[in-house]
């Protein structure tokens, strides 16, 4: 092969790769933009010319709905240039539905299932020897669940636990990635005398966040993405909660690489509880809510919005960051109606003067602040971007009821 059919041969391979990028990119694209399954409201009386009209993506046509359930569900095929196959929509209908919207600040507090291992550590033993007695035997994010055939729950009581060691190994089971695994450990004795296993570990966690909404029955949502482990990155698995009366004392203003945040208040005493937390998910906390409005809680009756409804351009946002909670201007700048982390539904933009001038935009402490448009909740504010702190992501109010009706 001479020169000019290498360089051509290469030309070719490289229009042939970037052809395979934008076709893959392009299916990602619309992938996001077609969700794999939406709701529509039974009352309103929507039907699949209705879904096509609202989706009407581009380079995509449907084929005519099949009828797969008794309640009304079917599934809507779709084809990319009117031939190739693409996904088949799930279409559920369901009851309209309203929930008490609020965006007040609350406070919350969290115990682990079992005693998290944050990091192991090394020790240094009577010979001035340095020892790692759990250095690959115990994982950073395992939670230990019992000492010896016996159960713990809490730091305390593996501290106990540590204190009568004897130099004999002991097992610890620990629960790792949701399977339960036995191992053994043999303390080391440091340089005080006494026995140590050398492993960091925490059983609680607390912070400031924003009430989402309460439906008809009681239970609440907040957040809109669940509360992971600062020093492990993973979603606590918790044992109980709750919820409390929160103040705020400051606000740590955003800006360019630094998110900001809500430096709050929690006085935990029982008579300022407002609810239980019963469940951590990446979608939000969960459970049930015990007070009503008179606590100081606002909760605002509205309809909710499918997530199909929402669209880019003006929504407002519901937060508290004077003590009261006041709705703000923001914009819709994008919308994924698919997207994989369903807490990265759509992009948010903080428009107000006010609340940019108080805050610099979204900050720690918001998520969970309900997100409002054409007088719906459409969702929620979740994440902020550190580069941008006027914009943040945000979770469709349909992802966070899903969970809500799991805890119920």
């Amino acid at each position: 092969m001479n020169r000019r059919k290498k360089y051509r041969f290469f030309v070719i391979c490289c229009l042939a790769l970037d052809l395979l990028v934008m076709l893959l990119l392009g299916y990602q694209y619309l992938d996001r933009k077609i969700p794999d399954e939406i709701q529509i409201s039974r009352d309103s009386g929507e039907n699949a010319e209705d879904v096509t009209e609202v989706l009407s993506p581009p380079l995509v046509t449907f084929e005519e709905a099949v009828t797969v359930s008794q309640d009304g569900g079917y599934i809507l095929p779709c084809k990319l240039l009117g031939y190739i196959p693409f996904k088949d929509i799930k279409v559920t209908p369901v009851d309209d539905q309203e929930v008490y919207v609020s965006g007040s600040t609350i406070g919350i507090y969290m115990e682990t299932e079992g005693v998290l291992v944050i990091d192991t550590g090394e020790i240094q033993d009577q010979n001035g020897e340095t020892k790692e007695p759990a250095k690959n035997i115990i994982r950073q994010g395992d939670y230990i669940v019992s000492f010896n055939g016996q159960k713990i729950s809490t730091k305390k009581e593996l501290i106990s636990d540590i204190a009568e060691l004897d130099g004999t190994a002991v097992t610890l089971e620990v629960s790792r990635e949701g399977e339960s695994i036995p191992v053994s450990v043999t303390p080391v004795k440091d340089t005080k005398g006494d026995y140590k296993l050398g492993i960091w570990v925490r059983d609680d966690t607390q912070g400031i966040g924003t009430l989402t909404y309460v439906d008809q029955n009681g239970n609440y949502g907040a957040l809109g993405h669940g509360i992971s482990d600062i020093d492990t990155t993973q979603l606590l698995n918790i044992r109980n909660g709750a919820l409390y009366k929160a103040q705020i004392l400051a606000i740590n203003k955003g800006s360019k690489g630094n998110p900001g945040e809500l430096a709050g208040f929690i006085r935990y005493d029982d008579r300022n509880i407002l609810g239980t937390i019963e469940t951590n998910t990446k979608n939000g906390i969960y459970g049930q809510f015990t007070k009503t409005a008179d606590d100081g809680i606002t909760l605002k009756k509205m309809p909710i919005a499918h997530k199909q409804e929402v669209r880019t351009g003006p929504a407002t946002i519901l937060c508290s960051v004077d003590g009261q909670v006041k709705e703000y201007d923001a914009e819709i700048k994008r919308i994924d109606l698919n997207h994989e982390d369903t807490n990265k539904s759509f992009v948010i933009q903080v428009t107000d003067e006010e609340l940019l001038n108080v805050t610099g935009g979204v900050v720690q402490g918001m998520s969970g602040s309900p997100l409002c448009q054409n007088g719906k909740i459409i969702g929620a504010v979740t994440h902020v971007f550190v580069q941008d702190s006027t914009s943040g992501y945000g979770i469709f109010i349909e992802n966070m009821l899903e969970n809500t009706r799991k805890v119920t």
